[in-house]
């Protein structure tokens, strides 16, 4: 009951629906520094792990122990949205959830997706749980990573393993003629969903960019728990 409660109250399920993640697709959390991408990607990645899925998190920028501490902070977020709960039952499926999610910290010049796929082979050829959902936090869309795109495409399909990345835009940058931050127009077609995250006074406004029927819409999320607080128009 906790678990199907706290998918209900996820921001995640209540943006982008039940079915948000799809098996070997693309989806991006985009906003430029410090808005907020990856708190969101934390809670899409806990929503999984709610679901009884195995999650990596591959960050370009952060430790594991600052991974570690977002995961908490998030999980501690989502139980206080809920309502009140028994600390030791939230303690006890935090204990549940947590070796779920297996962290990855790297630096860009030694982020591989050969490495990626040697890793998935070994759990395969170990008959071991395979992750839902990976998350690529800090890869630069600035440069050309059509390439490296191209290699994940084909180990999220290969997989069947659904691939989340952040994707810092700027300030002075506008959109594209086809309503997007110029980091996505480049490579936007291999993308099935795609989240903009941008302040809008105390809080910060989700809009959809790429989800079928779900394009454009707004929704309100509060920046220190980015728990929803209304949809917009």
């Amino acid at each position: 009951m906790l678990r199907k409660d706290l998918i209900q109250k996820s921001p995640v399920t209540q943006i982008l629906g039940d079915e948000y993640l799809q098996q070997g697709k693309f989806g991006a959390v985009i906003s430029r520094a410090g808005v907020g991408k990856t708190q969101f990607l934390v809670q899409i990645a806990i929503s999984m792990l709610l679901e009884s899925k195995k999650v990596i998190h591959i960050s370009l920028d952060d430790p594991i122990d600052k991974i570690n501490v977002r995961y908490k902070e998030g999980y501690t977020n989502l139980i206080d949205n809920v309502g009140y709960i028994d600390p030791q039952k939230a303690a006890r499926l935090w204990e549940d959830l947590a070796p779920c999610k297996f962290g990855i910290t790297c630096h860009e010049n030694t982020f591989s997706p050969k490495n990626i796929r040697d890793y998935l082979m070994s759990l395969k050829k170990n008959a071991l749980e395979m992750p839902a959902l990976i998350v690529v936090d800090g890869l630069d869309f600035d440069v050309d990573c059509s390439v490296v795109l191209s290699v994940l495409s084909e180990l999220a399909s290969e997989f069947s393993v659904a691939i989340w990345f952040s994707m810092k835009s700027h300030r002075e940058e506008p959109f594209t003629e086809r309503g997007f931050p110029i980091q996505l127009d480049r490579v936007e077609e291999r993308f099935q969903k795609a989240l903009y995250l941008q302040p809008k006074e105390d809080k910060i406004e989700v809009v959809i960019l790429k989800d079928g029927a779900k394009m454009n819409e707004r929704h309100l999320i509060e920046p220190a728990t980015m728990m929803l607080v209304s949809n917009i128009a």
